[in-house]
């Protein structure tokens, strides 16, 4: 009896394990799945790592349809656009199953065209990238500084389907601090929305 126990023990153990090894950048890792080409609104394939800003790297995971995605959609673009424009790169990825509806290929080009992005909106094509990132939430932020390791991860800002009034720009605080070279004082906030729909 006491075999079987240690025996599922040491089982559950090294399932635990492959679990947490398996899809989760931690503070302070390097960027992963920077050479993984993905399609972008404009049609191009485009890496990460073609998108690397002198002063750090801005990943968001991020969709369509999603009620949170939609209350934060005007800051996430203006942030995007804004600290793409001071030497940041940034990528929304999405990682939706094309079956969701609204996460088709041409209705995220609708949507970059309206809302303006200036920067990548591309199709993560096997959910891969995200599953290697860890990222579990739309919108769910990865912000790599200029070392290419991570420096702030989670939500937006402060808040829950729309920006909390007087909250705090957990995100914007994050890339002021690296702009400036300073350190990102709070590096984590749970990310806050719709779970991904992985393929």
């Amino acid at each position: 009896m006491k075999k079987q126990i240690c025996t599922a023990l040491a089982i559950s153990g090294l399932m635990a394990g492959s679990y947490l090894a398996y899809g989760a950048i931690g503070m302070g890792d390097p960027i992963t799945d920077t050479a993984v080409k993905m399609k972008n609104v404009d049609g191009l394939m485009v890496t990460i790592g073609d998108l690397k800003g002198e002063h750090g790297t801005l990943v968001i995971f991020t969709c369509n349809q999603c009620p949170f995605v939609k209350g934060w959609q005007d800051t996430m673009v203006e942030i995007g656009n804004t600290y793409q424009a001071k030497g940041f790169g940034v990528i929304f990825i999405n990682s939706n199953d094309p079956s969701v509806s609204g996460d088709r290929f041409e209705e995220m080009q609708e949507l970059a065209k309206m809302e303006g992005y200036e920067f990548p909106y591309v199709v993560d094509a096997t959910s891969e990238v995200a599953r290697n990132f860890g990222a579990k939430k739309t919108p769910d932020v990865f912000l790599f500084n200029p070392a290419n390791k991570l420096a702030y991860q989670g939500a937006v800002g402060e808040g829950r389907r729309t920006p909390k009034k007087g909250g705090e720009p957990y995100l914007k605080n994050a890339l002021d601090a690296l702009l400036a070279g300073d350190p990102v004082e709070k590096a984590y906030a749970p990310a806050v929305g719709c779970s991904i729909k992985f393929r």
